[in-house]
């Protein structure tokens, strides 16, 4: 990894619970096949010494130490803000999964002709072993007709210009899901998105993942993410519109509102939930992030 004069940054987020995968994760980033780039770390109660004595070896790397008490967003937000000084674009990469060797390459070359990239994920369990499944983005769409609805943009799998990263932060402090907040500020804005549907990362299934992709989803884990995604529509109703497309921002606005109808309705209501989770879970197309919240081809249970 070179450290002088790279101009492309790589950014992940480390902290208490990700121990176990750090080696593997930091092996597949020294092995890329483009190692032209200056590593950055948000240390999230963990510190660097830390961090190397866990690896058995020392780190080059330019360390941010969060705050105590500091939310995940303000983490994330101190240490995007360095790196746009410093980078003209950032990789983000989760510290628990793996990168395939040609994942900064293909990032870098997207990053040419795009302002906000991302790639699929290959599905893998707790050991790393393959579970034979993909995140991807579905047959037929462009990345911007997930949104505002859903998100393809993780901090495991995108990459982002540092000029449209400028124009995104800060992050607000209450952001619980900060890859989609900031991907879909840069949907906001009107930003050229691309996505490589070509596997650069192992992504590492846990039981308690967030944002759950994988079928098949439980009436619970349904309620939990309607929680989430509302809160998330909710940090933008909040916000002023800025500069954000007057068309695109009208349609957030229209998705929030589905999502707080199907909590009203179909949340609270056992039976007509199972009835819905069952009928995501039988849907041809492959989930993306978050869409098992109010799916728009099944607003028949909340449109009555």
């Amino acid at each position: 990894m070179s450290g002088t004069g790279a101009t492309l940054a790589v950014y992940t987020t480390i902290y208490p619970g990700v121990e176990p995968y750090l080696a593997e994760w930091y092996r597949s980033l020294c092995e890329q096949t483009d190692t032209d780039f200056q590593l950055w770390i948000g240390l999230d109660g963990i510190n660097k010494a830390s961090l190397e004595r866990l690896l058995g070896r020392s780190v080059e790397a330019r360390c941010v130490e969060g705050t105590r008490g500091a939310t995940p967003a303000q983490i994330r937000q101190e240490a995007l803000a360095q790196i746009v000084d410093f980078a003209s674009a950032v990789v983000l990469v989760d510290s628990d999964d793996v990168l395939h060797p040609k994942r900064v390459a293909a990032a870098r070359a997207a990053l040419a002709t795009s302002e906000l990239v991302g790639c699929a994920l290959r599905f893998v369990d707790q050991e790393g072993e393959d579970l034979e499944s993909t995140f991807n983005l579905p047959p037929g769409l462009r990345p911007e007709d997930v949104f505002p609805r859903n998100n393809v943009f993780g901090f495991s799998n995108s990459a982002y210009r540092a000029d449209l990263l400028k124009r995104i932060l800060p992050i607000p402090v209450s952001a619980v899901l900060v890859d989609w907040c900031i991907a879909t500020r840069a949907w906001l804005l009107g930003a050229k998105l691309s996505f490589d549907r070509e596997p650069r990362m192992d992504y590492r299934q846990h039981p308690k993942n967030m944002a759950l992709v994988r079928l098949p989803f439980s009436p619970d884990q349904v309620t939990a993410a309607t929680a989430l995604v509302r809160g998330h529509f909710r940090l933008f109703l909040a916000e002023p519109a800025r500069d954000f497309a007057p068309d695109r921002y009208i349609e957030l606005q229209r998705a929030a509102r589905e999502v707080e109808e199907f909590s009203r309705r179909v949340i609270p209501d056992p039976v007509l939930l199972t009835k819905y989770v069952e009928a995501f879970n039988s849907m041809a197309a492959p989930p993306v992030w978050w869409s098992c919240v109010a799916h728009p081809d099944l607003n028949r249970f909340w449109r009555q």
